[in-house]
């Protein structure tokens, strides 16, 4: 005679099912398809997390360039005139900088033609 799960493996299944829960069609209904799709699911929310922070890196890059461009400096002239001003701001607070306030930009734009 053989030993099922009984009521371990009916509360294990239970519990990815509520997982599921809005999933397409037999993604959220049978447990076999809605395992898969939860393993999926985590192996990309786990690998995105990681893109993401290089996604907003090229986003803030992409910025501050553009104001860069507005002050007549390119972005790796830039960077480079911050590095020798002694200026320490990333690029997240230069992107933020550029985009909400442009007067305070182009006040570090100045500190890096001058370096």
């Amino acid at each position: 005679m053989r030993v099922k799960g009984g009521y371990n493996e009916r509360r294990r299944h239970h519990k990815l099912l509520r997982r599921t829960k809005g999933y397409y069609g037999s993604r959220h209904r049978l447990f076999r398809r809605a395992n898969e799709t939860w393993m999926k699911a985590m192996s990309y929310a786990y690998r995105d997390r990681r893109n993401r922070k290089r996604d907003l890196r090229r986003l803030w890059v992409i910025r501050i360039n553009a104001a860069a461009h507005e002050q007549g400096l390119s972005y790796s002239r830039l960077m480079h005139g911050l590095k020798q001003a002694n200026v320490a701001l990333d690029r997240k607070m230069l992107a933020d900088l550029a985009v909400n306030d442009p007067q305070a930009f182009a006040q570090v734009a100045a500190l890096a033609r001058q370096s």
